[in-house]
């Protein structure tokens, strides 16, 4: 072996010849950003936030002996949520919460309404204010027609609107929709390219070459790491440009979701790893990878909100590698938060990467 050879030069080879026959595979393309970036415009030209039901809080004093406050608690559409008060005017701010309620009687005994209900709301939440408006507007007659007859109304209504940020279905849809195709192409593409490589000798001869076998297996993974990433970025930019979607940040948010993607890369490309060196045959690989992404499709918060599933399945969900991808880059896009503040998801990463590599090492085939 010439001492003038270099592993670097070859890895970078093999990585350039890998990432031309990604970029002319139609299939790759497709389910990597066609199909991705069709779903995106969907759910983004739909608007909104994709509820069924109005968001509410009640302020911390609130009065809570009165037809009016056991009334509210009672009805479907109304979800009422609990939680610091810091916690919600954060929620209100950003759209997540319709309006925070304040019941207080009337502080003089005049003809006039027996209570006061304070709605602080946020200029982010009025697509759902009018349907709040409306509910409490028919309470109210409803409950003067019935039992407070003798005064002009049982209660007034004031509003106060604060400046916030509106949480729109693309925020929510987006940071999934990445999620989606990071975890479909690393766990597919890793699998069957190695695979393939294994079942045709390619390794085989690779490995007999001058060329080291880590530098092989980091040129081969360098090439979807790059491909993938290079998706991301499209559907990013996609999404804000025609969907408005939100990067609280700018550009630091734009790097700070590449950096969750990659290392989200690195962990699902080595499920893909374990996937090449158990699978007997390729008609098995889907098999295989669809055990572990179907279900975290539906659990992980891809398409809809993890709330609403069981409370029972919170505490395993939170656990899998896709949710903490999504939460992650949720926080990150519109939340503001930084790559320090996402620790617990990236900490779930890590473990999830260590014990899938450790599988790797042990199940991983030359030929």
């Amino acid at each position: 072996m010439s001492n003038n050879y270099s592993q670097i030069k070859a890895m970078l080879a093999i990585t350039k010849a890998s990432l031309k026959a990604i970029f002319r595979s139609p299939q790759a393309v497709f389910f990597s950003l066609f199909f991705p970036i069709v779903l995106v415009a969907i759910f983004g030209a739909l608007g909104g936030k994709g509820i069924a039901s109005v968001d509410i809080a009640f302020a911390k004093n609130t009065d809570t002996a009165n037809i009016l406050y056991t009334t509210m608690k009672s009805i479907p559409v109304l979800n009422v949520v609990s939680g610091d008060d810091s916690i919600l005017n954060d929620k209100l701010k950003k759209g997540r919460l319709t309006a925070i309620i304040n019941i207080q009687p009337t502080k003089k005994d005049t003809a006039l309404s027996k209570y006061t209900l304070h709605v602080k709301t946020s200029s982010a939440s009025q697509k759902d204010y009018p349907l709040l408006q409306s509910i409490l507007n028919d309470l109210s007659a409803r409950i003067d027609a019935k039992i407070f007859k003798d005064r002009p109304s049982y209660l007034t209504i004031s509003k106060e609107i604060i400046e916030g940020r509106e949480y729109k279905m693309i925020d929510f849809f987006l940071p999934g929709m990445i999620g989606f195709a990071l975890i479909g192409a690393a766990v597919f593409g890793v699998a069957f390219a190695f695979y393939s490589l294994r079942d045709t000798l390619v390794l085989k001869r690779m490995y007999s070459s001058p060329i080291k076998k880590q530098y092989i297996v980091l040129g081969e993974s360098l090439a979807r790491v790059i491909f993938q990433l290079t998706t991301v970025v499209v559907l990013i930019l996609f999404g804000k440009y025609f969907y408005h979607f939100t990067l609280a940040n700018g550009v630091i948010t734009f790097i700070n979701i590449l950096i969750i993607s990659f290392f989200a890369l690195i962990v699902f490309m080595g499920f893909g790893f374990v996937i090449s060196g158990i699978a007997k045959n390729q008609n098995v690989i889907p098999v295989y990878a669809n055990l572990f992404m179907f279900p975290q499709y539906f659990l992980s918060g891809t398409f809809f909100p993890k709330t609403a599933l069981p409370e029972s399945m919170q505490a395993i969900i939170k656990y899998l590698p896709l949710t903490a991808v999504n939460d992650a880059m949720r926080n990150v896009s519109f939340e503001g938060v930084s790559l320090l503040n996402c620790w617990k998801e990236l900490c779930i990463l890590a473990v999830w990467g260590i014990i899938v590599y450790f599988i790797a090492g042990k199940t991983f085939k030359w030929e």
